[in-house]
């Protein structure tokens, strides 16, 4: 058990421990748990306001702020403006850093920016491409090929706890193939901040249509385990499974088919990044009424 505050940096390789039991992502309150258990941080410790006057942040959440940071300025973290933080390449590749060496090379990265402040970030863009031409749908042709051939169907599960994450849901777990009715994962899905559902999920990372059995033994695992259910997955569903998600006297479920998953993908901008264009247009009549 430890007894005494730790620093940021010594919470550094901690906090990538933490995100690799998560699965990769977690919210800043996933992440703090989990650095405390694996930690063994008491009560005590990690108690301790950083001031209680202006905030009620503990100093050991305080300081993995300061670690988020630095491993995010080290290109071992990104993060989401939903709160939300993942694991880079370059972390997966390797998992452990020397503490001294990133605050070292930070601090003095950030005095050599300090030195270039002059120098201004380009505008942002102001007009979007064309979402209904071919060429701009063609990242949906790309997605739908990373997913179905060149992803493992471990990631897409890990794909579909990032999502449920960004979309506010919390303890979010993949189970794993357990055999019980392809349950995947499960969460909680919170509702304007005061109402809560137990969700169950499942990922199918399929080309073809999920059918009507699928859905009724997808609903058979789940009964009893939770308020709804989720089904995820890249391909389509059957009209038949539609009206078997949505039967009456039946647990709900929830459907999310491969055009559905691309466009969340899209609006949360997990893997994929859309790219603006700056679009000039001359005003005849300003100059004319010089």
């Amino acid at each position: 058990m430890r007894k005494q505050m730790p620093t940021f940096d010594s919470l550094m390789n901690p906090l990538l421990d933490a995100l690799f039991a998560l699965g990769g992502s977690g919210s800043i309150d996933e992440i703090y748990e989990k650095v405390l258990e694996l930690e063994s941080i008491d009560e005590e410790i990690s108690s301790v306001p950083h001031n209680h006057e202006k905030s009620n942040q503990t100093e050991v959440a305080y300081r993995l702020a300061w670690a988020r940071t630095y491993l995010k300025k080290y290109g071992y973290l990104e993060n989401s403006s939903r709160g939300v933080w993942a694991l880079t390449k370059l972390a997966k590749q390797q998992k452990h850093v020397n503490p001294q060496t990133v605050v070292r090379e930070i601090r003095e990265a950030d005095k050599a920016e300090s030195k270039q402040k002059n120098k201004k970030a380009k505008n942002d863009s102001i007009e979007l491409v064309d979402s209904d031409t071919p060429e701009a749908q063609g990242w949906k042709e790309e997605l739908y090929h990373i997913l179905t051939k060149e992803i493992s169907p471990d990631a897409f599960e890990r794909l579909a706890q990032r999502l449920l994450r960004e979309s506010g849901f919390v303890q979010v777990e993949v189970t794993g193939r357990t055999g019980d009715g392809g349950i995947d994962g499960k969460g909680i899905a919170r509702i304007h901040g005061f109402m809560s559902f137990h969700v169950i999920f499942q990922c199918k990372k399929y080309q073809g249509s999920v059918s009507a059995g699928d859905i009724r033994d997808f609903r058979g695992a789940m009964v009893g385990r939770a308020d709804k259910g989720l089904f995820i997955t890249t391909g389509t569903f059957t009209p038949a499974a539609l009206k078997e998600a949505t039967r009456d006297g039946a647990p709900p479920i929830d459907l999310v088919d491969g055009e559905q998953l691309a466009e969340k993908l899209k609006e949360l901008q997990l893997g994929l990044h859309t790219e603006m264009i700056e679009k000039v247009t001359v005003d005849k009549d300003w100059f004319t009424n010089l």
